[in-house]
Formats: structure tokens, sequence, C-alpha cells
């Protein structure tokens, strides 16, 4: 058995079934191999920044990490933003990297790289596989080592992969989350009992279902508030849930959200920051004689330790959930507020949405809070270009659940060939585009930073008409059926289309 066959059986026995690809020369390999390893579903993608989205969304919907395949050092730097959306998210994913062959590395060819340099910087675990007897137990450790969350980067060289030698690893039994101490939860529910103005502030795992109804009996029980992260991995919403606001994205709105507070209590989540410095701005939200406190870290059980807050600090309270409710079907003028009202009124049960709208989602999370329920996966990093990678990976985790890409125009642009994945694997994905025809969150930035001027060269750089993009024809092009909806009428009969046939679907939403 040669090194990339032991590989990709042991990823299959510890879980790892799905692997996102965009290989090259050194990477034939484990591309046959999947030939002798039929459980292995090698998707094709055509750019490394849609193989990572995609391994991104894949973890966040299966709860198990996905997999991708990249070229050597330049493929992976392709990767690279999704990636950082990924890390930031905390999505389990085992990357294996692709390099020269051991000789051939010292004679410096043109697409020599310090990989291992450059995974470090997004990856929780990096290892190169030294020979074809060490591939089947690096792998062990790569899934083990994401078993948490986080990203491992397997660097698997050409020969490593050719040579025979190699046998299959034993999984190891995973690893149930840490549990957070009692004494934390005792001196958290001494917070709350001082009746002091105090934010439950949640991400992580405790987004959920499970963590949002022990968040909410908290609540209900206490008087404390419940928010959420900006940008939660993935979030759990509909009837039935508590209804949990975000903390809002622009710095002036965050800190408004927060002023008051004396206590923030932090439950799978860090203490927030601002995504950027501005003139005479704090850099983050937390007022000044706020004391923060940490109930749960990041990767500890998050879930457990909310209930037994709920049974310290508020045993028996009920919390206040969301009854089912839909905005009216919106006419005429296609407004963002309008293109929101219109998913809301449609929403279907058990859907999935990518929210990639950026500043075009004007009251979606309101309008659509009331729907059947529903995940919703965010942008995590802020690295925009994860929308459509995402919808893809999600929709292969989850074949029986539509997926509803709601993707700005502009960041599409960045990993748009994505289409031709989802046409490729008949993806259940309808991407609703927010076409108004700019770079509107960095007209917003320009402003916000003090460097608005009427500089016409400026505004072209933040300007992507001129000419137009033609969505549809992209979108057609690359095999996927799509439509353009100029009203909320067409909107409405073009979504109820869409997500009543199989496949994917776009629809370019042409927005005033």
């Amino acid at each position: 058995m040669n090194g990339a066959q032991a590989l990709i059986r042991t990823l299959v026995d510890a879980g790892v079934d799905v692997c996102f690809a965009n290989p090259g020369t050194s990477e034939m390999h484990f591309v046959a191999a999947l030939d002798d390893v039929p459980e292995m579903r090698g998707v094709l993608t055509l750019f490394e920044g849609v193989a990572t989205g995609a391994a991104d969304g894949y973890a966040r919907m299966a709860g198990r990490p996905g997999a991708t395949l990249l070229h050597l050092g330049p493929g992976m730097g392709n990767g690279l933003a999704n990636l950082h959306n990924a890390r930031r998210g905390r999505a389990p994913m085992v990357n294996v990297v692709g390099d020269h062959a051991r000789a051939h590395k010292r004679l410096d060819a043109p697409l020599e790289s310090d990989i291992d340099a450059v995974a470090g910087t997004f990856s929780a675990w990096v290892r190169r596989s030294l020979s074809p007897a060490d591939v089947a137990a690096d792998a062990v450790d790569a899934v083990a080592a994401v078993s948490a969350g986080g990203i491992a980067t397997l660097i698997l060289p050409a020969d490593v992969s050719w040579e025979e030698g190699a046998a299959v690893a034993e999984p190891r039994p995973s690893r149930p989350a840490p549990r957070v101490a009692p004494p934390v939860v005792e001196e958290v529910a001494a917070v709350l009992a001082g009746g002091e103005p105090t934010v439950l502030f949640l991400g992580g795992n405790t987004v959920g279902e499970d963590g949002l109804l022990a968040a909410g009996q908290v609540a209900a029980g206490t008087g404390v508030r419940l928010m959420t992260e900006t940008f939660p991995a993935r979030a759990a919403r509909g009837a039935g849930l508590p209804d949990v606001a975000r903390l809002p994205y622009p710095p002036e709105v965050a800190m408004k959200a927060l002023a008051g507070t004396r206590h923030l209590v932090l439950a799978g989540a860090t203490a927030p920051v601002h995504f950027f410095g501005y003139p005479g701005v704090p850099g983050h939200p937390v007022p000044e004689d706020c004391t923060v406190h940490v109930l749960s870290e990041p990767g500890e059980d998050g879930v457990a330790a909310l209930r037994a807050l709920a049974d310290l600090a508020a045993p028996g309270a009920e919390p206040q959930l969301l009854e089912a409710s839909r905005p009216e079907l919106p006419t005429g003028p296609l407004t963002p507020r309008a293109m929101s009202a219109v998913i809301g009124a449609l929403l279907p049960e058990r859907a999935i949405v990518v929210d990639e709208a950026i500043t075009s989602g004007v009251g979606i999370m309101e309008l659509t809070s009331g729907a059947p329920r529903h995940d919703w996966l965010a942008l995590t990093g802020g690295a925009i270009g994860d929308g459509l990678p995402m919808a893809l990976g999600a929709a292969v985790a989850c074949p029986d659940r539509p997926v509803i890409g709601i993707q700005a125009d502009g960041s599409a642009m960045y990993t748009i060939s994505a289409l031709w994945s989802y046409a490729r694997e008949q993806a259940d994905i309808t991407t609703i585009i927010c076409d108004n025809g700019s770079y509107a969150i960095l007209q917003h930035e320009l402003s916000r930073v003090g460097a608005a001027g009427d500089g016409e060269r400026a505004a072209k750089l933040l300007d992507i008409g001129g000419p137009g993009l033609d969505f549809v024809s992209l979108a057609q092009g690359m095999g996927v059926p799509a439509t353009r909806a100029t009203t909320a009428e067409e909107l409405a009969d073009q979504l109820r289309t869409a997500l009543a046939e199989p496949g994917p679907h776009l629809i370019d939403a042409v927005l005033r």
C-alpha cells in the first residue's frame, strides 16, 4: 500500500470522508487512490478558495472535519482567505497540501515555497509526513488535533504518496469537550444574583438549539440580556427559540448596544472587539466600567455550563420563545428590506441560510426571526468570498435540506466559480445575488475612517459598474439555471420556483 492509499483509508476510518479538492501534479497519487477507497467522496472545485470555503461550510453543518486537497504552497495561498474564516469560526478541518518529492525540494523548483511557515499562520496543528510509514499515524494525529475545532495541515511530499510501505492506522476515540468547573458556574451565578445590568454573550456551540434554550432560561429567571457574536459560525434560529440579538457590526452601534452594561458574561465567545480601528474610537465596545466574566472558553462544553448556570441561577424558569410569524409579501420596488421580507415570507423549514449579504441585509434578521426553524451560517472572519463556497459545503453535508445563499454582488466575484461545482454536484442551493452594483461596505468604511471626499478616482475603486456584471449569464455559463428579479413580486415568484425544483438556482436580485 502506498502512502496516499493509507492516508485516505485512515481518514475515512476516522470519519473524514469528503474532500474538496483542486489538485496538481504533486497530488496525483492521492487522486488515483480515490478509486481504491471509494468511501472518500472527492468534490472538484475550480479554485482553492472554493475548496477551503466549502470545507468550512461542510464542517459547520456536519459537525465533523471537512478535508481539502491543495496543490503546493501557491494552491494553499489561493485558499488562505477562507482558511482564515474557518480558523476564526473554529471549524474542524484537515488540509492535505501536496509538496515536491523530498529529493526535488533541494533544487528550488519554480513552485517551491515554505509551506510549513505559511500553514502555521492559520493552523492549530502542522506536520510534514517524512516517510510512507508515518502517513497514517500523522493522519490520525491530524483528526485528533481538530476534534474540538481548528485546522490541521498535513504536508504530503509527492514521493511519500507514491512509495510503498504504508499501512492504515486505527482512529482514536473522540474526546468530549472539556467541562467547566463548578466553581466557575457558581461565581457567574453570584454575579447574576447581584441584579446589575448584565449581558450573557453567546458564541461557539452555545448558539445551537440546546444552548439557546438554556440561555433563555437564565434570562427568564435573572433578567440578563442575551446577545450573540456579530458573526457566529452556526446559529439556530426561528420559531420556538429565544429571540437573541446580535452585537451590531458598526462600532458606534455596537457601543450603544452594550452601553450601561456592568457585567459581560462570555459563554463560548471571546470579548468583542471592533473589526477595525477608527480615529477617536475605542478598539472595543465594552464599557470602561464593565467587568468581563468567562463562563466557558471556546472549545469547552458551553452548553453544559449554561444548563448548570440555569439550574443554579434560574431553576424552573421558562424561557420566552418566539412564536411562528412571517412578514407579508411586499410589492413594488425591490429594496434591500423588500428582499429580506420575501426571504422571511418564503423561508422553508430546516433551511440552511448562508449569509454574505453584507450591506444589503437590511432587516434580514428581524424579518426571518419567526420563520420555521433553520440554521444560519455567517462570515466569521470577515474575509469576503466565503458565501458561495460555504453554501456548497453545507449542501454536501446536508443533502436533504434546502440551502439559501444571500450573497453580495462584489464578494460573489471572489469565488464565482463555485457555481460550476454547484451544477456538477447538483447541489440544492438557491443563490440570491444582492445586486447593487457597488462595494457598498467599502463606501461606508471610507466615510467611517474619515477618508471620504469628492474624489472621482477614489469612487471608481468602490464601484463595480461599467461594465455591469451579468450574473444570469455567468450562472448559466456554468450550468446553473438563473433569472433576474427587479421587483418584489418577481423575486417572490422566482424564489418559489427555485425552492420547488431540485438542484441549483440563481436569482439576480437587482436592488434599488
